[in-house]
């Protein structure tokens, strides 16, 4: 008897333990087991928002691009999206990069256009950089235009003007209004 006592008592003491471990989980088990019903009216929700939105894809001579933002919000059925700290990544077909960043950002689908608002910045891998307050974006189009004043910056000086338009995908800019420029060349 005292034998059968001393493989029993240990093995009944190890079950006692795994109960008084155990039971908040059991409790638990039965608490996730029940399902209720609630009779709810149609929901629908005012805005869609998505935090730290990404987007990437390929434009139409394939070059990669990558837009990203803080947060994303369309309002009901609009087809417009607000951007908050709109950044935008591309892959130059010389291997050379921009990225472009903004304060706020408006994203009108429909019309494939861009506006962008505080601070709009313009960085090429060259050295240049571009500044304005404000810039309406032709995407489908490859146009741009402010009349924000704006400061440029690179290898060949610096440049202040009172707006400017791009036009062909970059390949023209056309900067209006009084305009400055200083020119650095090597001797």
């Amino acid at each position: 008897m005292v034998a059968v006592a001393k493989r029993l008592l240990p093995v009944a003491a190890v079950g006692l333990l795994a109960a008084i471990a155990l039971w908040p989980e059991f409790e638990s088990a039965a608490d996730r087991g029940r399902v209720a019903f609630k009779r709810v009216t149609q929901v629908r929700a005012d805005a869609l928002s998505v935090v730290q939105p990404r987007f990437q894809g390929v434009d139409e001579q394939n070059r990669p691009y990558t837009v990203t933002a803080d947060t994303a919000v369309q309002a009901g059925n609009e087809e417009v999206v607000q951007l908050h700290a709109p950044k935008a990544d591309l892959l130059l077909t010389d291997g050379g990069w921009l990225y472009l960043e903004a304060r706020e950002g408006r994203f009108d689908r429909p019309r494939n256009h861009l506006d962008l608002a505080g601070r709009v910045t313009i960085h090429h891998d060259d050295g240049t950089q571009f500044v304005t307050d404000a810039a309406a974006i032709d995407v489908a189009g490859g146009h741009a235009a402010g009349d924000s004043p704006v400061a440029a910056q690179g290898p060949f000086g610096t440049l202040t003007a009172e707006g400017f338009r791009l036009r062909d995908r970059g390949q023209v800019v056309v900067f209006t209004g009084k305009s400055h420029v200083v020119l650095e060349g090597t001797p």
